[in-house]
């Protein structure tokens, strides 16, 4: 005798060798014996054999039709052995019940389960909705047929191509578009991004870059509302002082100026001027709105978004020849030992008299020019001088606090393309890279001045009761990173006692919220905690914060990865094909003379600090990987030392953990294990490094 059951959905049969009350044991055709419950146990057969009546039983089923088995089938529950007597006839034999049971199962859409070989049958309207549903999922199912076939013959349909940044890195596993590029990638055995740029979805590897930041940061677009810049309606005295600001050329927020009055009397009163657009419109206004939205200006070879539209900056920047609205710190000094005797902040417009470029005057300006070792042939030569003396003065005092020296032993790179920022790059731009070591001093006055101010703003809040936007750092033991907060806390890496973000409100959301404070405290005093914006504990600081670390850390993420596109375009428009590197870890080497980390294969064994020459073998724009292999060590004598500074800068800076950062895999959401609607997510596919 042999027995037809049910295993977990599939139907199998054999020869029955021994029976009890509740099980059976059952010999399949491969010799195989199971243990069979006899509830699973759907028909008892003599004759054909087991292989034969499900063969033919499964190609009986095909033919019967589920709409006219529907229609015959009883309102109340039937077995399967009843719809084969009243759909073949009233003598149907174990095939044509068999046949019965494999269609009924194949299709729940018309028939549910009622139990051990029990059936009934779908109202009208749930039969109607599934076969819409099916039909749907057909066409779905030829669509996507379609599309696979398009971008594997090199054609890339328009669905796909409105949707692409979305199908990369934010897909929807489901959608059709989805689906077809998975498809195309498995016949084409072609990497994502290879088959999509040779089907045209992606113009230039420039262009993929910038879109996908759109796609994942500006999702409504890069377009600012229409604005009108709010006139400050404060009467603000006029500052006796001549400033200047110090910027690069291509700078058009120009936040903050500096003043020296009282040289040569004994008593100096050192000024930091802020641009003050918190003087003229307030949170929750209109400006303020498109500001918190972007919260940040993101910078980028060629070409910025500035966080406000240039229509509202141009209304507030110090620009020279004007009469600025500034928040003016003013400190009080001793010429000639630069001890601090007071403060003050005042609101008020300062004259700016000039908007020096420091990338055109720091081959001028230099160390010994303000020293006195060199002749000064250049305006405000007496305020430079003890503005540079002054900065020397605090970073030494900083540096006590610090407990060691800051290292600026690598340089700055500037990005300059032939495009002039006159329009939008389209990545076909000649590229040029120049340096500048961090640390030069114009760098040093107005970064010294800065810190100043903002340490000093940043204890002034905190004594008057007002909640601001910190920046703190516990320590300098490694993997302690800076944070940010409401909480007047010390920073340990800049050496000062509390730091705030105060002096770039044109450009920066965090210093326009700070800036608001400082406002109420130099209009109310000790009473500002009572109509200042934000109160303490409010719950808008840390949204805010919040918002703004991820905003700034995706700006951020993605200058550094644009910067690297423009690098490997550097090498291929110049021809470079070799570089002089130093060896960081694990293979990852720091070129000499450009701002590139990359792997080079056979440094992985060297000491960290080795300096060595590496050629370049490829590069590829797409994922931003460099090829490269060692060449030589050189200077192997040399490796300890620069080990050594290599790695005080690494405890400074934190640079092993974010030395790629922006520039790292590139990690796409196409999932190429997955089959089906409900197959489970799998971890993202990860390209080449770049």
């Amino acid at each position: 005798m042999f027995a037809l059951f049910d295993d977990a959905g599939k139907f199998l049969a054999g020869r029955v060798m021994s029976e009890a009350d509740s099980s059976m044991q059952i010999e399949l055709e491969s010799g195989k014996r199971v243990k069979v419950k006899s509830a699973n146990v759907l028909l008892k057969f003599d004759k054909p054999a087991p292989a034969e009546l499900i063969a033919e039983g499964q190609r009986l089923a095909q033919e019967i039709d589920l709409d006219l088995a529907w229609e015959f089938a009883p309102d109340s529950e039937f077995g399967f052995a009843d719809l084969a007597r009243d759909y073949f006839d009233a003598k149907a034999g174990v095939t044509h019940q068999a046949a019965a049971l494999f269609r009924l199962f194949e299709a729940p859409h018309y028939f549910r389960r009622a139990g051990k070989g029990q059936f009934k049958k779908a109202a009208e309207e749930v039969v109607k909705a599934a076969l819409l549903g099916i039909e749907r999922k057909r066409q779905q199912a030829l669509q996507i047929e379609a599309w696979a076939e398009e971008l594997a013959a090199g054609r890339c349909p328009d669905a796909i191509r409105d949707q692409i940044y979305k199908i990369l890195f934010k897909p929807d596993k489901n959608g059709p578009e989805y689906k077809a590029v998975v498809e195309a990638t498995r016949r084409s055995h072609k990497a994502p991004l290879d088959l999509l740029k040779s089907a045209g979805a992606i113009a230039s590897p420039y262009q993929f870059h910038w879109k996908r930041f759109l796609f994942e940061t500006f999702p409504k677009g890069t377009g600012f509302p229409t604005l009108q810049a709010p006139e400050i309606k404060d009467e603000l005295p006029l500052s006796p002082v001549q400033a200047f600001s110090i910027d690069d050329s291509a700078t058009t927020e120009i936040d903050d100026a500096l003043s020296v009055q009282g040289l040569g009397t004994g008593t100096i009163v050192f000024g930091v001027h802020i641009a003050a657009p918190g003087l003229a419109f307030q949170p929750d206004s209109a400006v303020d709105k498109v500001a918190r939205e972007r919260l940040s200006t993101v910078y980028m070879p060629g070409w910025k978004l500035t966080m406000l539209p240039d229509e509202v900056v141009q209304a507030y920047t110090l620009i020279e020849g004007r009469d600025c609205p500034a928040v003016s710190l003013y400190v009080t000094m001793d010429e000639a030992t630069l001890a601090v005797t007071g403060s003050e902040t005042k609101l008020e417009r300062v004259p700016i008299k000039a908007n020096l470029r420091h990338d055109k005057l720091d081959g001028i300006i230099t160390a010994d020019t303000l020293t006195g070792a060199a002749p000064a042939d250049y305006a405000f030569a007496p305020e430079l001088a003890f503005t540079f003396r002054l900065a020397n003065h605090l970073k030494a005092q900083r540096e006590v606090v610090r407990g060691k020296p800051e290292n600026f032993n690598r340089p700055d790179y500037n990005f300059r393309l032939d495009s002039n920022g006159e329009r939008e790059p389209n990545g076909s731009e000649t590229v040029s890279i120049s340096t500048r070591l961090r640390g030069s001093p114009l760098d040093l006055i107005v970064a010294e001045a800065m810190i100043l101010a903002n340490s000093t703003w940043g204890g002034w809040l905190n004594d008057m009761g007002l909640p601001g936007i910190y920046r703190s750092q516990a320590s300098m033991a490694p993997g302690v990173k800076v944070r940010m907060g409401t909480r007047a806390l010390p920073h340990a890496g800049m050496g000062v006692a509390q730091y705030t973000w105060a002096t770039s409100p044109l450009r920066r959301y965090v210093d326009l919220v700070n800036q608001w404070q400082i406002i109420a405290c130099a209009k109310n005093g000790r009473t500002a905690a009572l109509v200042a914006p934000f109160k303490p504990k409010d719950a808008q600081l840390f949204s805010i914060i919040s918002g703004f670390d991820a905003a700034y850390s995706a700006y951020n993420g993605f200058q550094n990865g644009i910067e690297r596109f423009w690098t490997l375009r550097y090498l291929v428009q110049n021809e470079i094909t070799e570089l002089t590197a130093t060896v960081m870890k694990d293979g990852l080497v720091r070129a000499d003379e450009l701002p590139l980390v990359f792997k080079a294969l056979g440094c992985e064994p060297l000491p960290r600090g080795a300096h060595v020459r590496v050629r370049i073998t490829g590069t590829d724009e797409m994922t931003l990987d460099v090829h490269a292999s060692l060449i030589e060590r050189l200077e192997a004598e040399d490796a300890g030392a620069a080990g050594s500074e290599d790695a005080a800068e690494s405890e400074d800076d934190g640079e092993d953990d974010e030395v790629l950062e922006g520039g790292g895999p590139l990690t796409l959401a196409l999932d190429m294990s997955a089959e089906g609607d409900d197959a489970a997510a799998a971890a993202p596919t990860e390209a080449a490094a770049n």
